[in-house]
Formats: structure tokens, C-alpha cells, sequence
């Protein structure tokens, strides 16, 4: 099955975590959520799948187009 890389969108900090390791997921789940600038930005799974690993945790800072979760499609 192909794995796939979620990215983050922006730069910012992980404010939420909305899946979990193992959990089954649709396209267009969220799975984290970002705070950038003051603003809340979902991360959503591209493909239906299983999560195979969240790369990060809440508090966490991200930048732009960092591998933040993997999805076995």
C-alpha cells in the first residue's frame, strides 16, 4: 500500500492534534491543526488510509511543507 507524506501548509505551531497513530482515516480527515498568526489551519489526510505515524506533537513548531503525518492509503 503507498505511504503518504501530509505536509504542513504554513509555518506555525501544532495547536491541536485530531487523529491518532493506528486510526483509520477518509480523504479530507483533519488530522492536526496549525496555529499560524493567530489563525487555525487544519491539516487534512490527502487519501483514506491508516495513520502510520504523526511526526509531530501539540506545542510543536512546524515550518511550511514539513512531513507532519504519514497515511497508508
Amino acid at each position: 500500500m503507498p505511504r503518504i507524506e501530509v505536509l504542513s501548509e504554513v509555518t506555525g505551531k501544532v495547536w491541536k492534534l485530531q487523529s491518532a497513530v493506528g486510526e483509520a482515516v477518509t480523504t479530507d480527515d483533519p488530522l492536526l491543526v496549525v496555529e499560524s498568526m493567530k489563525m487555525e489551519i487544519p491539516v487534512f489526510s490527502e487519501k483514506a488510509g491508516r495513520v502510520l505515524e504523526l511526526r509531530v506533537a501539540e506545542g510543536d513548531a512546524v515550518e511550511e511543507g514539513q512531513v507532519v503525518a504519514v497515511v497508508e492509503a
